[in-house]
């Protein structure tokens, strides 16, 4: 079920994500759809991107840098069905050494989520740093339970 991406995912992709983050009422919206599709298809042919597939369908994706999880999306519907947990276990698997990871202070259920993956919270920020400029959470993950 979890493959590595591949050209024609873009469009898929860009959906999916403009569909989750719009479940963020909390968020300005900053970007088009369009907009969305130009980026990620930069982005999965610079980065490391594994898709969740199911009879044809994407409903999850993780974008990989070196040593963080760029993006993590799970086709709203489909959440609690273990997709995401599958896809953050995948980067666990391909980052054995850790990585980092962004999520907004407001967006409690995937705070939840990234604790209960044993990630550990390493820094609040008030969100001058981040496009939508809204405060944020650094997460961390490092085998074993060390902290950076």
């Amino acid at each position: 079920m979890i493959r590595e991406q591949r050209p024609g995912d873009v469009d898929a992709i860009a959906e999916l994500y403009e569909r989750s983050f719009a479940t963020l009422s909390f968020l300005p919206r900053l970007h088009t759809l369009e907009e969305g599709r130009a980026w990620f298809g930069q982005v999965v042919g610079q980065r490391e991107t594994w898709v969740w597939e199911e009879e044809g369908a994407i409903l999850g994706f993780i974008v990989l840098g070196h040593a963080t999880v760029d993006y993590l999306y799970v086709e709203p519907e489909m959440t609690g069905r273990g997709i995401g947990g599958a896809l953050l276990d995948h980067a666990k698997g391909r980052r054995p050494a850790g990585f980092c990871l962004w999520t907004f202070q407001r967006n409690e259920g995937a705070r939840r989520f990234y604790e209960c993956h044993g990630l550990r919270l390493i820094r609040l920020t008030d969100g001058e740093e981040n496009e939508e400029k809204t405060p944020a959470t650094l997460y961390a993950w490092r085998a074993g339970g060390r902290q950076p």
